[in-house]
């Protein structure tokens, strides 16, 4: 008796349409898109946020396996996520299907010292690189295998296999000073850097730098069908991961296939827009649900989760444990990875001022700096736009720090910055100007970090809201 009520229970159930749930097919097929589109987005936030870099980098004139460089300190032209303005930087982009393995060789510390992270195109952390990474300072050739390679590797490499095609670097080649001098050292310094397959190492060509300087390097994360459109261009590109097959369906669903042209309905374009600004709303709460106080009762925080930080240094290799959440939330204000967090930079973010409240753009506010700033190398502050994390545009400068030509230091040692639309009198050189009507935040980079600064027996006050003059 039992038995045939079950069977007639679910005889009803699967004889029951689509409309008796109260949903149409239709709308089941909507509601199936939006939801999934969603997970594609933050699922695979590092996929397109390296793929913007490199069609960025494309549209400036660059080409797979050359170097992508900035001749200077970058200006708001450069609409990357969250980039460091103190800094030159270098940006390998490799393409290793047809190449093979390919090589990129770090210079020796001796006249300048890279700082940087190699990664495979998940900007999953491969290794670092310089007198912070694996060559300790002495210089090294880095070798990169691509995925599934089986042929011999010879000595004298420091060997990184990627499990994607393409793979990159964020190298920086650090500025001593702020002279005009210091910068075309390290400019110099930063392009001994080579890059090379390592099927032409008994005589590598010569390697190819493309200066971005003058243009606009736009890679700012579109929160509109343009997102499916960049993750369809590195699907069709990159195998599947093993730990990723989970999502072939999901994408299928949202019109994503390997070997299939992405073609989206009007209608389907209609609920990826919709879904992609739903997905942002969530990244940028999971964003400010990171910000727990790195100093008690303080508004400064490293906006990192442990479990991402430990994942992308060991290939999310910890069983039971893929925090694709927090990875979204970090890729989606941030470019590359670091193998070994902490050893050659450390950072620490603020949304807010002292009380609690959101930085204004219109807003005036101050930030005393106390003396001995535990950083060996540099320590800067930098403003970014709270909608996009990308340098404020048509600013005349986005930071200040100990290498600024003409900070005004207090007798002390501690140093006031300025932040907010126009500087107080005779206070320029401390100033980052800020915009009326945008919210901003601000980054505190400490390169060559010191114990002080972990212990805390440092601290950094929080940002303090001033009156206008």
């Amino acid at each position: 008796m039992k038995r045939a009520v079950v069977t007639a229970l679910t005889s009803l159930a699967l004889a029951a349409p689509a409309s008796a749930q109260g949903f149409s097919p239709q709308e089941l097929e909507q509601r199936a898109i939006h939801r999934r589109a969603i997970e594609a987005v933050i699922w695979g936030m590092p996929a397109v946020n390296y793929d913007l870099m490199f069609q960025a980098a494309l549209k400036a004139g660059a080409k797979e396996n050359q170097v992508v460089y900035w001749s200077n300190f970058l200006d708001w032209k450069n609409q990357t996520l969250t980039p460091n303005p103190s800094t030159i930087y270098l940006m390998p982009f490799l393409n290793m299907k047809d190449t093979g393995p390919m090589v990129v060789e770090i210079p020796p510390a001796q006249g300048g010292s890279i700082t940087g992270t190699i990664f495979d195109a998940w900007q999953v952390a491969l290794e670092d690189a310089g007198p912070a990474g694996a060559d300790k300072g002495k210089g090294g050739k880095y070798l990169i295998l691509p995925p599934g390679y089986g042929g011999t590797v010879p000595d004298g490499y420091i060997v990184l296999r990627s499990g994607t095609n393409m793979a990159g670097a964020l190298l920086r080649s650090n500025v001593g000073g702020s002279s005009a001098a210091d910068v075309a050292k390290a400019v110099a310094y930063g392009k001994q850097i080579k890059l090379y397959p390592l099927s032409s190492a008994a005589n590598p060509p010569q390697t190819a730098f493309v200066d971005v300087i003058s243009v606009e390097f736009d890679s700012t994360i579109p929160y509109d069908t343009r997102f499916f459109e960049s993750l369809d261009r590195f699907v069709q590109r990159e195998p599947w991961l093993e730990r990723d097959k989970a999502m072939i369906d999901q994408l299928r669903s949202v019109g994503i296939e390997q070997g299939k042209p992405f073609s989206p309905s009007a209608d389907t374009r209609k609920l990826l827009d919709q879904a992609a600004v739903e997905a942002h709303a969530l990244l940028d709460q999971g964003y400010e649900d990171l910000f727990s106080p790195y100093y008690p009762g303080g508004q400064w925080a490293l906006p990192l989760a442990h479990e991402l930080t430990e994942g992308l240094s060991d290939n999310f290799s910890k069983t039971g444990v893929y925090p694709t959440d927090t990875r979204g939330v970090f890729f989606s204000m941030a470019f590359s990875s670091v193998k070994h967090l902490g050893t050659g930079q450390f950072y620490l973010v603020s949304l807010r001022d002292r009380t609690g409240q959101p930085f204004d753009g219109g807003s005036s506010y101050r930030l005393t700096v106390p003396p001995n700033v535990p950083a060996e190398l540099y320590w800067s502050a930098t403003v970014y736009d709270r909608a996009t994390h990308a340098l404020i545009r048509d600013q005349k400068w986005p930071s200040r720090g100990s290498t600024t030509p003409g900070l005004q230091v207090n007798a002390d040692g501690s140093v006031d910055l300025f932040f907010g639309p126009k500087p107080p009198a005779g206070k320029e050189a401390n100033w980052v100007p800020t915009q009326a009507g945008r919210g901003w935040e601000v980054m505190m980079r400490f390169y060559g970090p010191q114990k002080p600064l972990f212990d805390k027996t440092w601290r950094l006050p929080d940002v303090e809201q001033t009156a206008a003059e």
